[in-house]
């Protein structure tokens, strides 16, 4: 795995502190981060990316204490996903707490996190203390970067910092799911595979 340098981890850090947008590696994709509690950020990550409303946008917790931050309930289904696959490319969709920015609550008033396997990105979260947006480096409807080269292409100076992870061999987004009504439901196919899920469940 590419280590990133230590001047482009802390330029990242000192800008997400300001409420900037920086671009950083994940076990999937690259990403879009910001302080996901900085409502100003937020909404600049979901511009730089042109989502609209009806698609929120899912965020990286360093662990079971930030979770605590920004939801309410945990299922009992949802626990045992959280000890089996966490850290990595599950994002579960839970009741968010209120005041959580618009652009990371769907129209049921659910937020989407995970804990990333990805050690820059899990670093990332836990250094700033704040949850991390975590949406894929592209503008809506394009292909999700795996290189700096490709991020760039999509943001250009519109992002001041690019964490370089080198180039990323993951397949597909982190699957998201959600526990309703104690049953599994996949709101988008991904890394893990459905099966995989309900064998713990």
């Amino acid at each position: 795995m590419h280590e990133p340098s230590a001047e482009s981890f802390a330029a990242a850090l000192a800008a997400l502190r300001r409420g900037e947008a920086v671009v950083f590696p994940t076990e999937t994709f690259y990403g879009v981060g910001a302080n996901a509690l900085d409502a100003a950020a937020v909404e600049r990550v979901a511009a730089l990316k042109g989502r609209g409303a009806d698609s929120p946008i899912a965020v990286i917790v360093a662990d079971r204490a930030m979770l605590a931050q920004i939801v309410d309930d945990i299922p009992a289904a949802a626990e045992k996903l959280i000890a089996r696959f966490w850290p990595g490319p599950l994002t579960l969709v839970l009741s968010a707490k209120r005041g959580i920015p618009a652009p990371l609550v769907n129209s049921a008033g659910k937020i989407g996190a995970r804990v990333s396997s990805h050690p820059t990105a899990a670093r990332l979260a836990r250094e700033l203390g704040r949850p991390l947006t975590a949406t894929s480096a592209n503008p809506s409807g394009k292909n999700p970067a795996r290189s700096i080269a490709e991020a760039k292409a999509y943001f250009a100076d519109k992002i001041g910092v690019y964490i370089d992870g080198g180039a990323l061999t993951g397949t597909a987004a982190s699957t998201v799911a959600e526990i309703d009504g104690g049953e599994l439901k996949i709101i988008r196919a991904g890394a893990i595979a459905e099966e995989e899920l309900k064998k713990w469940l």
